[in-house]
């Protein structure tokens, strides 16, 4: 899933290229280490990319390995769900047993080989079982910004994969406040949700069936069109009645049989520069820098100013950002509302800085 706009991530993030187009931490960037993390898994002939008409053309340049065929364009954004189901009825035609791994295309992992291992099992045991099954983070802290999925981790007849490290799903909690947070983290039968998923085609296609049967009837006619002249008319329709829902809401918490393996991998959605500056190096002052800060008296800030010096005195806690036409300086903590200058810059009709 590679269509989202970043807005929490400008002025780097812009609707032509955001955030999983971005080197945000590291070489490459989160949509090409997203792919390269398959590598082993799925040949690049097997992977789809569900993505906008805006960010199409640079998609397809950072990753030439991957069928122009299979980037998915999407009309326009309605949230998850409708984006699963049309990549579930590409994947249908080209093989109707497969099974589907889905994955955002903007999260950071650090430890591959472990992340390569839960995916493998997570696939043998959906391909195995004909369940749904996500993936879950093992929680570090009381986190508000992340769903949450509570767990059954005792073994019993009801769970024939227990011995594997596979778990059978309780519930699903939206983002909590801190005070709950903190209950989940302490309770030990909690994690987070990271919005990774696999199942069998035929399984989610079934499940949208009976969960969202108008979404399933119109993902069907589009199906139909698929390799047709009227395949783009066909879309342009759909995309224009149906309703926007999340796979989360929408199937995964109203499923009966969903399974969750528990991850340790270094895992963290980015969602915002805080996050960034908290995983990123720091210097002895705690600070992260990209490009030539002459500083004094500097403390627990980040700077990303590659183009242009920067010079800073006496500043603590400070988050800049310095593009070609834009600069961001933001309180620590506060970063979650940078996507409101996205919002008011649309208000605004200031396209140029999009």
């Amino acid at each position: 899933m590679a269509g989202g706009s970043g807005t929490r991530f400008w002025p780097r993030s812009r609707e032509k290229c955001p955030k999983h187009l971005l080197e945000i931490i590291g070489k490459g960037s989160m949509l090409q280490n997203t792919v390269k993390r398959l590598e082993g898994i799925v040949r690049n002939e097997d992977i789809f990319v569900v993505t906008n008409r805006l960010q199409k053309a640079q998609l397809i340049k950072q990753l030439p390995k991957v069928p122009e065929e299979n980037i998915i364009v999407e009309p326009v954004g309605r949230n998850t769900a409708p984006c699963i189901g049309l990549a579930a009825v590409h994947v249908r035609r080209a093989d109707p047993a497969s099974v589907m791994i889905v994955l955002p295309a903007d999260h950071l992992i650090r430890d591959v080989e472990e992340f390569r291992r839960v995916l493998r099992l997570a696939v043998q045991t959906a391909d195995e079982s004909g369940s749904l099954l996500t993936i879950g983070i093992k929680p570090t802290h009381p986190e508000t910004g992340y769903g949450y999925i509570q767990i059954n981790n005792e073994e019993g007849p009801q769970n024939p994969f227990f011995s594997r490290g596979v778990l059978k799903v309780r519930a699903f909690a939206e983002k909590p406040n801190l005070q709950t947070a903190e209950r989940f983290l302490a309770s030990g039968d909690f994690l987070w949700n990271s919005g990774m998923f696999v199942w069998r085609v035929d399984v989610i296609l079934s499940q949208l069936e009976k969960r969202l049967p108008d979404l399933h009837e119109e993902l069907f006619n589009i199906g139909r069109a698929i390799d047709t002249p009227q395949y783009q008319q066909t879309l342009e329709l759909v995309y224009g009645m149906i309703r926007g829902i999340s796979i989360d809401y929408g199937v995964m918490e109203k499923a009966d049989e969903v399974y969750v393996i528990p991850g340790s991998f270094g895992w963290n959605d980015l969602g915002s520069w805080d996050e960034v500056a908290r995983v990123s190096g720091k210097d002895d002052g705690g600070n992260t820098i990209t490009g030539t800060v002459i500083q004094k008296d500097m403390r627990n800030s980040f700077v990303y100013s590659p183009g242009k010096v920067v010079a800073a005195i006496g500043i603590e806690d400070l988050i800049v950002v310095n593009t070609d036409d834009a600069l961001l300086i933001c309180r620590k903590g506060r970063s979650q509302e940078v996507k409101e200058i996205s919002d008011y810059l649309k208000r605004k009709q200031m396209s140029e800085f999009l």
